[in-house]
């Protein structure tokens, strides 16, 4: 079973590649997701075991996810990190770190991931690799860990960038429905389709009331709008019926999530926003001076 991840959720079908630039200050060098209203930020989330069915073997679930999301040049960067200890019934607890990371080009044409999990401090599961999306036909993910595997990638497979702009645009446009078929590189099991359910805009002073209280949370980052969106993901190379696993999540048009709860068949995770800082892009983007 895949390991449910925050994704940047979607918007452009069409961004301007930044290459070559030679500039004094790198506060002159604007990427398309400025254009788009996105916030560069880190965020500290708290992960718990929301419920759990009659049978299930989990006991517990508690940890925490860190992600920052950056611009740099030429590409948006991301990096995740989990640190999460599961309690089982009847076998022993085990606590699972991992560090996903990727680079995908404003473009959405490619795209570098990598992936290193442990499981009680030491390593089981390392992946990297490189994955590009033509302007039309199949794409390709080759993984130089595991060495030799590659996936092939359908007409029109979006990464996990692209895919957020497209559905915070198909939400714009009033939309309700997008569907789509998303890569990001966290595992050896290739493309899934994902479809994505857009609800209705959120209420500002719902989301500020909920995280008055908390100062580790930059309100600026909080305050535009936002609404709730559903994610259904179906694995591409084993047609089924019924969903891997779905996320409730809210999400705001500056493309931060304030509040996910991820659903497997047996039982559910939250992922609450505890703490959130914006990043300046400025330094993320010195590079290409």
């Amino acid at each position: 079973m895949r390991i449910a991840r925050i994704f940047h959720i979607p918007l452009l079908a069409c961004l301007t590649l930044i290459q070559g630039l030679s500039l004094t200050y790198a506060s002159e060098i604007k990427a398309p997701g400025q254009d788009l209203g996105f916030a560069p930020h880190k965020a500290l989330y708290a992960v718990k075991l929301q419920s759990s069915k009659s049978g299930s073997q989990i006991v517990n679930i508690e940890g925490h996810m860190y992600y920052d999301w950056a611009y740099e040049c030429g590409a948006w960067s991301s990096k995740h990190r989990f640190n999460v200890l599961y309690e089982y019934a009847d076998s022993p607890a085990m606590r699972i770190s991992s560090d996903f990371s990727n680079f995908e080009t404003y473009d959405g044409a490619s795209l570098n991931f990598n992936a290193l999990r442990r499981q009680n401090g030491k390593q089981y599961e390392e992946i990297r690799g490189h994955a590009t999306t033509p302007d039309d036909g199949e794409g390709q993910a080759t993984y130089n860990q595991p060495v030799g595997l590659v996936q092939t990638l359908p007409e029109n497979t979006l990464f996990p960038m692209a895919h957020t702009i497209a559905v915070l645009n198909a939400a714009k446009q009033g939309k309700t429905f997008f569907n789509s078929t998303v890569f990001d590189g966290s595992d050896e099991e290739g493309p899934v389709e994902i479809n994505a359910f857009i609800g209705k805009t959120i209420k500002r002073a719902a989301i500020m009331d909920a995280t008055d209280d908390n100062k580790a949370l930059d309100k600026s980052l909080l305050s535009g709008p936002a609404r709730q969106v559903q994610l259904a993901f179906f694995p591409q190379n084993n047609a089924q019926e019924q969903a891997d696993y779905e996320m409730n999540l809210t999400l705001h048009d500056n493309s931060v999530i304030s509040d996910m709860v991820i659903d497997y068949n047996d039982f559910s995770v939250s992922q609450t926003l505890i703490a959130i800082e914006p990043i300046d892009p400025a330094e993320t983007m010195k590079a290409c001076q």
